[in-house]
């Protein structure tokens, strides 16, 4: 069975079958929707459905999309098929490039943290590259796999900073990073992801992260910043002990430059010397705000805390098409543990 697809943003219409999913035939007909992983994982092609019905093909919901979102009418474009005509709507990404391969070449390493490298990055000159804050860039390792990282800072001239969590064994971290120093190069492909600031919500925005989570969202704290018309911001960080946390410094400067700026650190296994918030970031959120119906919501980090967080955060009124994450998803299953933990 054959019926018609309208992605109302840009009027674009194609077929699709019933037993392929609405990416693939996108695809086929050169329908660009955003999309990354292809198996349900990430949410990146996730889309509303305004008119017909899907299905997905063992009957259970993929692995990024929620009971809640999927009340909403919301699908995940890369499993959803169609059994009906549908008119679907579909966030474009942000403004950038098209994502390019460069050598960049790098020129700092340091420790955040026991366990978090500070690694910065610069580009050729004349490198044409434009990426929103909260995207994300792939180094390749030389044998055909990449390691995924968020640019923690809005693009400023030709350097890039990331935050790396150091993983026992790693192929990256633990072997390539390892022996990397000052003046060598890598080879990157960027940009990547659709997770950014969205400034036409003009709404309170809180944010939430797990471990280097924090790093995307660096980036936007970092490109709002003196901006007159930035609203209040919640920021939830979520760790494990006190010498996780790093930047608190910086995170200090920035909250008189930050308008209406409160950042609230949430460890799961503190030291009993630690007064502040104990637990999980997504339970902190909901003891704070009973009401979340006019915020704007970004969450970044482990699948299981965004999954967890959207499920609560829709009990306290968060509308699904205002809560944005970015699941590091890619990650080593190490680092995917660690941030969960």
């Amino acid at each position: 069975m054959t019926y018609r697809v309208l992605w109302l943003q840009t009027q674009q219409a194609f077929d699709v079958d019933s037993e392929e999913s609405v990416l693939e035939a996108a695809t086929r007909h050169g329908v660009d929707l955003p999309h990354e992983c292809t198996f349900g994982g990430c949410g990146t092609c996730r889309m509303k459905v305004e008119t017909g019905s899907i299905a997905y093909p063992d009957g259970e919901l993929p692995m990024a999309m929620t009971d809640e979102e999927h009340a909403q009418g919301y699908a995940l474009a890369c499993q959803a098929r169609a059994q009906s005509d549908l008119v679907i709507s579909v966030e474009q990404g942000p403004a950038c490039s098209p994502p390019q391969t460069l050598t960049a070449t790098v020129v700092e390493m340091a420790l955040h943290s026991p366990d978090i490298y500070h690694l910065a990055l610069e580009l050729p000159a004349e490198h044409g590259v434009r990426y929103a804050p909260g995207q994300y860039l792939n180094i390749a390792l030389g044998n055909g796999e990449v390691r995924s990282f968020s640019m923690a800072n809005p693009l400023q001239g030709n350097r890039i900073s990331l935050q790396i969590r150091k993983i026992p064994g790693g192929q990256f971290t633990d072997q390539m990073l390892a022996t990397t120093r000052p003046g060598d190069d890598l080879q990157v492909e960027l940009p990547h992801g659709n997770f950014h600031h969205h400034a036409q919500d003009y709404q309170p925005m809180v944010f939430a992260a797990t471990g280097t989570g924090f790093s995307p969202i660096r980036a936007i704290l970092e490109s709002l910043l003196d901006d007159e018309d930035c609203p209040p911001i919640h920021f939830y960080w979520g760790m494990r002990s006190e010498q996780d946390l790093y930047l608190l410094d910086e995170l200090e400067r920035w909250s008189s430059r930050l308008y209406e700026f409160r950042f609230i650190p949430v460890l799961s296994r503190p030291s009993d010397a630690w007064t502040g918030r104990r637990g999980h970031v997504q339970d902190a959120i909901t003891q704070d705000f009973d009401d979340l119906s006019e915020h704007s919501i970004y969450l970044c980090g482990s699948p299981r805390m965004i999954e967890e967080a959207k499920a609560v955060l829709a009990l306290s009124g968060a509308a699904m098409d205002k809560i944005y994450s970015d699941s590091f998803l890619f990650q080593n299953a190490a680092a995917a543990l660690a941030d969960a933990t």
